[in-house]
């Protein structure tokens, strides 16, 4: 097992585990009173970062949406081989965005919890798309010097249970 895989079992591990004990700070949870602003106060900053990465890659400003990344960051795409680091998906999209054409993605549903301590979160959302219609990004943020930084970001589709028969049909005629 490399390094860094190490770390990635090590932090969805200890993820687990706060998950399991209960959510630090939710943006999705409801219902009025103080902790409620608060949740949603502590978990403005992330929702605004995620609009801003979504926002320039729909603008084809690759310099704000790579920007959203951790150093160590890793987008997972729709297609199985789609498991790239910054690097390898600022050069697979540099066309795209070089072409002044991105994609367009608005986020329709979301919801953030922050770990204790403040400096790691987790989300999900639904993104609309005009060609694909809604699918699911979840992802990891970091606190890195002050600005909160995508350390993961998991984009997929979203299958019915009742259609997954035929999508698993498709795929592995596939192979």
């Amino acid at each position: 097992m490399r390094p860094s895989t190490v770390v990635a079992a090590g932090l969805a591990a200890s993820l687990g585990a706060i998950v399991l004990q209960g959510p630090g700070v939710s943006g999705g949870r409801s219902g009025g009173g103080s902790a409620a602003e608060a949740d949603a106060a502590a978990c403005a900053p992330i929702a605004a970062m995620l609009d801003s990465f979504h926002a320039a890659a729909a603008n084809a400003d690759e310099e704000r949406y790579f920007g959203h990344f951790a150093p160590s960051g890793v987008f997972l795409g729709t297609d199985p081989t789609e498991r790239w680091t910054v690097a390898e998906f600022r050069a697979w999209a540099r066309p795209y965005f070089a072409g002044g054409e991105a994609w367009t993605y608005h986020a329709i549903e979301r919801h953030i919890d922050i770990a204790p301590g403040g400096e790691c979160a987790w989300f999900d959302e639904v993104v609309r798309n005009a060609k694909y219609g809604d699918l699911r990004g979840t992802g990891v943020v970091l606190l890195l010097d002050g600005e909160w930084k995508i350390a993961q970001y998991n984009l997929t589709f979203q299958i019915p249970n009742d259609d997954a028969a035929a999508v698993l049909e498709i795929i592995t005629h596939e192979d």
